[in-house]
């Protein structure tokens, strides 16, 4: 760029920091603007003509000075003066028209014009250079700007009459007075108001437009579409109505964005339309505009005003660069322009920070420095790690990772080869027209956008029309036989796109960090001191990635809707695919219907049946998925921040919620970081557990799922067992004869759409077991992790959906530790109870009983590992019957081995809580009968807390049975321990007695012999009996809960929604607020998104006080895995947990049972009801908003009324053999 230019563009900059109707500046201007925004007329009076004249001579003039400026670059002129022509000053105007003249430079240089004359000349005299430059015989090509790009506008139109003015005469000439002086009234005069963001009360409304607008700024600048982005800003700035939605990030946004690119000009004019809203510039404004100077190499007069000005302001220069988030090489020019003023400037480092202490009791020792710790390290050494390294990065920069399917492999016949040729063929025709279709949608969303509308434009283009028709194949290749819901498949696939987007990682610098970091895995490196593997991140310096911004679920649904409706135009077939001797015409593959789903109405887009028949015969034997849905092949990047951590590329959340939810992010941000230590370390230990595929239990389960599958062992059955259509009083193809009688007809739909819901499920069950079988067949060979993330509440899940431990008893016995460790003295008796636990057969039998057990049936179990589908299948009793066949399996090869203790074993011990739920209740209120009841207490045998519950309920039924009650005489001999277990164990968590009816009735449906008539009438029965037997045997946890549920419902009714922290330090607030409704109205049909988590309604009530008490409990049992985790792993233990069962090698179980009993014992030692009070009345009943709430004074009475305890001690819990066992 041109020194003439750069000193224009800053000229700019110092009008748009100019004062407000500051009298006298524009004397010497020019100002057509007046003139020329009229309609000329064509009978003109004098005036009128001179004013013509003034305008003749003015184009006159750009020509001239245009030429001389041609000469002057040509080098055929040395020494051009052009006369200045006076022109009369226009009146002030309160819009801007199109400029037709650049503010000319500085003294002596030739000025800088933007009239059409001008314009033209340019572009021939660029033409000519590029002729010069091009080689012989080679013309250059002319490249033609879209017609939408050519509508996009650059001025703004200022509401102000006053800045109105000052822009068009900045537009056309420089100012003649210092500006130094105008800059500093300027600035003097500038709003002290930060931004418009932090204004509260009416502007909660425009929240959700907000960030709609912003997301769509972002996305333009993200997709390269910066021009487009000002053009939008624009257009919103200029009506008053949507000015209102802007904020000061926002005008940030666009102006950093001109400030990489070095324009000074539409820099410019983003000052002007800031100055126009009332918004101060903050750090981030001075440091685009400073970096711009830097990259313009600008003088230092106005760059020294700028930083006076910003001191004055309460802004620090240090701050530039310690507080504004900006890559290394913007640094770079905004430090170029500050020493230009500055020369002796040198940005300090950043101090490091203060000593960060997490501040819980419960941590100390896992902060404490001990040089003497051992952590655990993997048993891979540096090379391998790095070859894994590479080898993930590939995997996350492809973004999808094709699986070869587990399906059985057809016959390759005629037929079949002949399908897939077909689809091959269609395939490629698709790929075309689907790229045609988009880029007629990008043009008419880029048309939209070029209206000043917020569109889709942008978003379409994060990725590549290659990427964007892959995605719709692949989308059309999973599409189920009956179809997804429009609203369903819009949200998947804008999430898709979302994830997909491409991260701005500087890869080699991720690489070096990664490398140093693996120093402290490996099992051939050292490092100076032992620490965790966050500390250790973090002491390497890597650069903080910003959080992202996230886009509004109507934003993604209203892009997947988008793409959706491409599909469905684009995507068609052959008729004679359907109709072999039909006319040969083209339709479509998809089809938009409606249906009927508890009692709603929705639209369904649905294969055609040929085409899914055609998908059938290929039986094509490819799975993609996304590279986040697959596990890590390295050690996944430690979590530093709730915003960075797990995959090397992919940005992942700590805290998952659903798309859109911003409040729980928001929470962790404010959260001081060194209280969210704990909870980072402990995700970060989870997901360093390395892991292999249990091959030898994999075969055989693939052996079932290829043949018929085999329901009864958790192996779906393919569709061709689904149940076919009944039979009855039908005509052919299934039709209803017509003599039917009116109940035959509704029996037959019934019962049509009975086996049509079964099909269903058999479907997604099937389809769920293919996804995890292909996934472990495709990993059977390699070592993985499995990264984690938790929930609002702190509870823990691997980030991986498909495959992992968290799963049913299948996907967990799938999966065994990479790293192996010796038996030892104890192992084999733990993996012999292990087994006992997974069969159920001596639940209420000592340890010892259970080893005794497991010696008398070695046989079975010896059988089981030999011969598991010949012999005797005693495995196939068990309640777990594959994890039962994997550890006789575990078993079979340590008793054939010379040593059992020097066995090196990989397979993971569980100890699981007895109604962990209950556990946490009983600790709370110190609540003896309680405790007892869930094995916190000592005892010789363990407590079955559903076997008591079962028996008073029982004692209730046969007192009702005597005085007559029907039901309880039916329910005679049906009470039994399976009945009600699942009530009991989630009535913890919050189960209504709705729920708990529903519970009980499948468990009765499931009794042969119960007569069915009774269902609905003995469910209503047990529930209430359960409930009634629950409030005797736990008197001290129902007062607990009846605290916690008011307490919600009052903070609920003061308008706000329910917050807490964790006794780890992590904030929670729940998400139930009421539903807001947004229509996406057009296309196929209109959606209807309803949002329960819209911060902006009110909290609902309901939700709110039904959800504390199970919240909160989910929250201390959160904080107790974490704290078994971080101790473990201080005592070099592999440790990893589905919730409340603990999982770890089975020569450590007994390390693990003591750190696991002491942690809960400490966690409970704390005053958790009396600090949760504490919190509560200081969060909202000492808030001014809150207070004049006429609920306040109830909820202060409600809080400060904490539940009295009981006598029970705590530290019986050390001595309890059954607490987790």
């Amino acid at each position: 760029m041109s020194a003439l230019r750069c000193g224009c563009r800053a000229a700019g900059l110092r009008r748009a920091l100019w004062p407000k109707g500051h009298p006298g500046l524009l004397a010497e201007e020019g100002a057509l603007g007046g003139v020329w925004a009229r309609k000329r007329s064509l009978s003109a009076n004098a005036c009128e003509q001179d004013r013509r004249k003034d305008c003749g001579h003015a184009e006159l003039l750009e020509v001239l000075e245009a030429r001389v400026r041609q000469l002057q670059a040509e080098g055929t002129a040395e020494e051009v003066t052009v006369k200045r022509v006076a022109m009369a000053q226009a009146p002030e105007t309160g819009g801007i028209w199109p400029p037709r003249q650049a503010p000319v430079g500085a003294e002596g240089a030739a000025p800088e014009l933007s009239s059409h004359w001008v314009q033209k000349l340019d572009k021939d005299q660029q033409l000519i250079e590029k002729c010069w430059q091009q080689p012989e015989g080679k013309q250059p090509k002319t490249v033609e700007k879209p017609t939408w790009e050519k509508r996009l506008r650059m001025e703004p139109r200022l509401l102000s009459r006053k800045l109105a003015g000052q822009l068009q005469q900045w537009e056309r000439k420089r100012p003649q007075s210092p500006w130094e002086e105008q800059l500093a009234r300027l600035l003097q005069e500038a709003p002290k108001r930060l931004s418009r963001e932090a204004d509260e009360g009416s502007e909660s409304r425009l929240e959700g437009q907000r960030q709609k607008l912003l997301a769509f700024l972002e996305c333009c600048l993200l997709t390269g579409h910066l021009t487009l982005a000002h053009h939008v800003l624009a257009a919103q700035h200029s009506r008053a109505p949507q000015q209102q939605l802007l904020t000061l990030r926002m005008y940030n946004t666009v102006m950093l964005g001109w400030a990489r690119q070095g324009s000074f000009k539409e820099l410019m004019y983003v000052f002007f339309m800031l100055k126009d809203a009332g918004l101060a510039p903050d750090l981030l404004s001075y440091a685009a505009a400073l970096q711009c100077m830097g990259r313009l190499d600008q003088d230092a007069s106005t760059i020294r005003r700028c930083l006076k000005q910003m001191e004055q302001d309460g802004l620090s220069l240090q701050g530039l660069f310690s507080a504004v988030p900006l890559s290394t090489e913007e640094r770079a020019e905004l430090l170029r322009a500050v020493r230009k003023a500055r020369p002796a400037f040198s940005p300090q480092p950043p101090p490091p920070p203060p000593p960060q202490v997490n501040t819980s009791p419960l941590l100390q020792e896992i902060y404490a420095k001990d040089p003497s710790v051992s952590y655990p390290r993997l048993h891979l050494s540096l090379k391998e790690l790095q070859g894994l390294f590479r080898q993930q990065l590939g995997v996350e920069m492809a973004t999808t990772v094709t699986v070869e399917s587990v399906e059985k492999a057809p016959l390759l016949t005629k037929e079949v080869l002949q399908a897939r040729k077909t689809l091959a063929a269609l395939r490629a025709e698709w790929e075309s027209v689907l790229s045609l279709e988009l880029q007629k949608t990008k043009e008419s969303e880029a048309r939209a956008a070029a209206e000043g509308r917020l569109s889709l434009f942008p978003y379409l283009c994060l990725l590549s029309e290659k990427d964007l028709v892959g995605l719709l194949l692949q989308t059309l290749q999973a599409l189920p036989p009956h179809g997804v819901s429009l609203l369903f498949l819009a949200h998947e696939l804008g999430l898709r796109v979302l994830k997909r987007k491409r991260l701005r990682n500087q890869v080699e610098e991720l690489e070096q960090r990664y490398s140093e970091y693996l120093h402290l895995l490996a099992s051939d490196t050292q490092v100076a001191e032992p620490c965790l593997p966050r500390q250790h991140w973090e002491a390497l310096g890597m650069p903080e990635v910003p959080p992202e911004q996230p886009w509004p679920v109507s934003v993604l649904v209203q892009l997947g809707k988008q793409l959706a409706e491409v599909l469905v135009r684009a995507v068609q077939m052959p008729s004679s695919l359907a109709v072999p001797r039909g006319p040969r015409t083209l339709i479509p593959v998809l089809y938009h219907v409606y249906a009927f789903r508890s009692f709603r109405q929705i639209g369904i887009l649905k294969p055609h049946p040929a085409f899914t028949q055609l998908q059938e015969t290929a039986a094509e034997r490819t799975l993609i998925f996304e590279s986040t849905e697959v596990p890590m092949l390295c050690p996944p990047l430690p979590w530093t921040s709730p915003h960075s951590g797990a995959f090397l590329l992919s940005p992942t959340k700590m805290m998952r919620s659903l798309e859109g939810t911003q409040q729980h992010q928001l929470l962790l941000e404010r959260c001081p970081p060194a209280e969210l230590h704990g909870a980072l370390d402990a995700l970060t230990q989870l997901g360093n557990c390395a892991w292999r595929v249990n091959g030898r239990v994999l075969d055989l389960v693939l052996d079932l799922f290829r043949d018929k599958g085999c329901p009864r062992l958790g192996v779906p059955a393919p569709p061709t067992e689904a149940p076919r259509s009944p039979e009855g009083r039908q005509a052919p193809k299934g039709r209803l004869l017509p003599e039917a009688s009116p109940a035959d007809k509704a029996e037959m739909r019934r019962e049509l759409a009975r086996r049509l819901k079964v099909a269903r499920e058999m479907q997604s069950l099937r389809a769920d077991a293919l996804y995890r079988l292909s996934l472990a067949q495709h990993l059977r060979n390699h070592i993985f992790w499995l990264p984690h993330n938790m929930d609002f509440r702190g509870r823990t899940y691997p980030c991986s959906p498909h495959f992992n431990h968290l799963g049913s008893d299948l996907a967990r016995a799938l999966l065994e530790f990479a790293q192996g460790r010796p038996l030892g003295p104890n192992g084999l008796d733990w993996l012999k109870i292990h087994l006992v636990n997974l069969t159920g057969f001596k639940k209420r039998e000592s340890l010892q009983a259970r080893r005794d057990y497991a010696d008398a049936v070695m046989e079975d179990i010896l059988d089981s590992a030999e011969r598991p589908m010949t012999g005797q299948k005693w495995w196939m009793e068990a309640d777990e019957p594959w994890q039962a066949l994997a550890c006789c399996m575990e078993i079979a090869q340590v008793v054939h081995s010379p040593d059992p203790t020097t066995y090196i074993s990989h397979f993971p011990v569980h100890q699981d809580g007895s109604c962990n739920g209950l556990q946490h209740y009983a600790a709370l209120g110190r609540d003896s009968t309680g405790a007892a009841s869930v094995n916190l207490s000592p005892s010789d045998l363990p407590q079955d807390v559903y076997s008591e519950v079962a028996a008073q309920v029982e004692v209730f039924r046969r007192q009702d049975a005597k005085q007559g009650v029907r039901v309880a005489q039916v329910l005679e001999g049906f009470i039994s321990r399976k009945v009600v277990k699942q009530t009991v164990m989630t009535v913890v968590y919050g189960v209504t007695r709705y729920g708990g009816r529903l519970q009980i009735e499948k468990r009765l449906r499931e009794l042969e012999d119960f007569p069915q008539e009774f269902v609905w009438e003995a469910s209503h029965y047990l529930v209430r009996q359960v409930f009634n037997s629950l409030q005797e045997m736990f008197s001290g946890t129902r007062s607990i809960q009846r605290w916690l549920t008011e307490s919600a419902r009052l903070i609920s009714l003061t308008g706000s929604a329910v917050e807490w922290i964790t006794p780890l330090g992590v904030p929670v607030i729940q998400p139930y607020h009421r539903d807001s409704k947004v229509m996406i109205k057009g296309g196929l049909q209109s959606l209807t998104l309803s949002s329960s988590v819209d911060t902006n309604q009110k909290p609902n009530t309901l939700k709110q006080k039904n959800g504390f008490p199970p919240n909160f409990i989910h929250s201390l049992d959160s904080t107790h895995m974490m704290l078994t985790a971080l101790h473990c792993y201080r005592k070099g233990l592999t440790f990893v947990s589905v919730h409340d069962c603990f999982w770890t090698h089975a020569a450590d179980v007994e390390v693990m049972n003591q750190v696991c009993r002491e942690q809960f014992v400490r966690l409970h030692s704390q005053p958790i009801l009396q600090d949760l009070s504490r919190f509560l009345i200081k969060r909202f009943c000492s808030n001014s908003r809150t207070s004049k709430s006429m609920w306040v004074s109830e909820l202060k009475d409600t809080l400060l009324s904490v539940p009295p305890t009981g006598t029970f001690d705590l530290e019986q819990v050390k001595r309890s053999t059954f607490f987790f066992s």
